[in-house]
C-alpha cells in the first residue's frame, strides 16, 4: 500500500470548481486575435419596426452584471481555499504516514491508513457538494438577473416601437436596430447589485408548517 494518490487527488475537482462561476458570454464578445482581424462591416438602411436585441451582452455589460460576476467569483475562491486547506492537511499526514512505513507495527499502519482514507472520501464528497452549490448558486443568480431584464426588454421595445425582434447574438443587423445598449442603461438605472449568498445543500430543509391546532389537537 501506498499513499501517494492522497497526494494527488481531488485536482480535478478543484479545477472544475474554478469555471464553476463564469456567465455565458455573449457569442463575439471576445477579442479576436490580431491576425483574424475583420474590416468593418458595413450595413444597409436599418428596417422599420425590426429591432435585435442581445440579452446575455447586456447583461454582461451592465454594472449589476459585472458584480454578480464579481461575487461569484469571491465565493468561488473562499470555496476554493477552504477545500485547499483541507485538501493539504490530508496530504501532508499521507506522506508523514508514508514516512512511518518501516516504523510502524502492520496493524496500526493499516488503521491509520483506513482512518485517512475516510477522511479522503470525506472531502471528495465536500468538493462535489461544493461544486453542485456554486452551480446551483449560478442558476439563481441568472435566473434573477432574467427576472430583472424582462420587463425592461418589454419596455425598450416599446419605445422603439419594435414590430420584430430578433436575437442579436445570432444575426447581423445595422446598429441602431440594436435595442442592447438602451437595455444596458435602463437595467444599470433599475439595479446595481443584489445579496448573493452560496447556496448550501448541506442544510435541513425547512421543517414542515405546523398543522392548525384545530386538526392536531383531540377532541374532548
Amino acid at each position: 500500500m501506498t499513499f501517494k494518490t492522497f497526494a494527488a487527488a481531488g485536482t480535478a475537482v478543484a479545477l472544475a470548481l474554478t469555471g464553476a462561476t463564469a456567465f455565458a458570454q455573449a457569442p463575439g464578445a471576445a477579442p479576436a486575435p490580431a491576425t483574424t482581424a475583420q474590416p468593418a462591416m458595413t450595413h444597409g438602411a436599418a428596417i422599420p419596426g425590426v429591432c435585435v436585441v442581445s440579452v446575455d451582452a447586456a447583461i454582461v455589460s451592465s454594472t449589476v452584471g459585472k458584480n454578480a460576476q464579481q461575487r461569484l467569483q469571491q465565493i468561488a475562491t473562499q470555496v476554493n481555499a477552504e477545500l485547499q486547506g483541507e485538501r493539504t492537511a490530508i496530504q501532508n499526514d499521507a506522506k508523514a504516514l508514508e514516512g512511518q512505513r518501516n516504523t510502524l507495527d502492520a496493524n496500526t499502519l493499516e488503521q491509520r491508513a483506513a482512518t485517512l482514507q475516510v477522511r479522503d472520501n470525506a472531502w471528495q464528497r465536500k468538493a462535489q457538494q461544493r461544486e453542485r452549490e456554486l452551480q446551483v448558486t449560478q442558476q439563481k443568480v441568472r435566473e434573477r438577473l432574467g427576472q430583472e431584464v424582462s420587463p425592461l426588454l418589454r419596455q425598450v421595445y416599446q419605445q422603439k416601437q419594435c414590430s420584430v425582434l430578433l436575437d442579436g447574438a445570432v444575426v447581423f443587423a445595422n446598429p441602431s436596430m440594436d435595442l442592447t445598449p438602451q437595455l444596458v442603461t435602463a437595467l444599470n438605472a433599475k439595479i446595481t447589485q443584489f445579496t448573493i449568498e452560496r447556496e448550501r445543500l448541506d442544510q435541513p430543509a425547512p421543517a414542515a408548517a405546523a398543522a392548525p391546532a384545530a386538526a392536531a389537537a383531540p377532541r374532548r
